[in-house]
């Protein structure tokens, strides 16, 4: 199956005199649409023929490849990531439903991008850690804070004890359900003409809907009672 198609403009043509910051800048850009294309397969050599520059320039400015996948990552997930979400997870004036949707109206507009979604997919395909990495920020980050204010709203708020396994997988159900849109649409190139927020809101609002029953079920026990 031919790879999502990718509707951007193409690059405009590089100048030959440029400040290193700019061309290292520029060499980070060019590799975040080069692997995004072509997976981290892709070689140096190629992305410096894409550039029109010549290879040795890639690693005037990066000691290896794995030192540019690593600012590849930076720049297109960390750079991503807004801090502000990690206190709207927690913040108990509103319900959790709310903050939730918030969160994935937000999550969804800012990571369901061609190149954010296919680095990601290529990157745990090929045994990198970028993947793992993303994954443990959104555990510590998303869905451990969000199992602890489940107990909360249910009023387990008391029990000792970090979430269990089964708990922490509620949210991660919730969280891939809504990541899978961008994969249908990114990976599999299946057209996916929705309201990303209406679908983020959807999902979040089906979870709440059967959330406390599958709690009980996922063997949650207050030591209370």
């Amino acid at each position: 199956m031919p790879p999502a198609k990718d509707d951007r403009p193409p690059a405009a043509p590089r100048r030959k005199n440029m400040r290193a910051q700019d061309r290292e800048r520029l060499i980070v850009e060019e590799a975040v649409r080069f692997f995004a294309e072509c997976g981290f397969e892709g070689q140096t050599r190629e992305l410096a023929k894409r550039m029109g520059i010549s290879h040795a320039v890639i690693y005037k400015h990066f000691d290896s490849k794995d030192a540019l996948i690593e600012r590849v990552y930076e720049h297109i997930y960390l750079r991503r990531w807004n801090p502000a979400w990690e206190t709207l997870i927690v913040n108990r004036e509103r319900p959790l439903q709310d903050r939730l949707t918030q969160f994935y109206r937000e999550y969804a507009e800012r990571v369901f991008d061609y190149d954010w979604v296919r680095i990601f997919v290529s990157s745990g395909l090929k045994s990198y850690d970028l993947t793992q990495r993303y994954l443990s920020l959104i555990r510590h980050k998303v869905i451990l804070p969000a199992a602890l204010e489940l107990r909360q709203e249910l009023g387990q708020g008391a029990a000792k004890g970090p979430p269990s396994d089964q708990e922490l997988e509620l949210f991660w159900g919730l969280h891939g359900g809504i990541f899978y849109i961008a994969i249908r649409r990114f990976v599999y190139n299946v057209t996916t003409d929705i309201d990303l927020g209406a679908a983020a809101e959807n999902a979040v609002e089906v979870f709440f809907n059967g959330v406390e029953t599958a709690h009980r079920k996922a063997g949650f026990q207050d030591p209370k009672t």
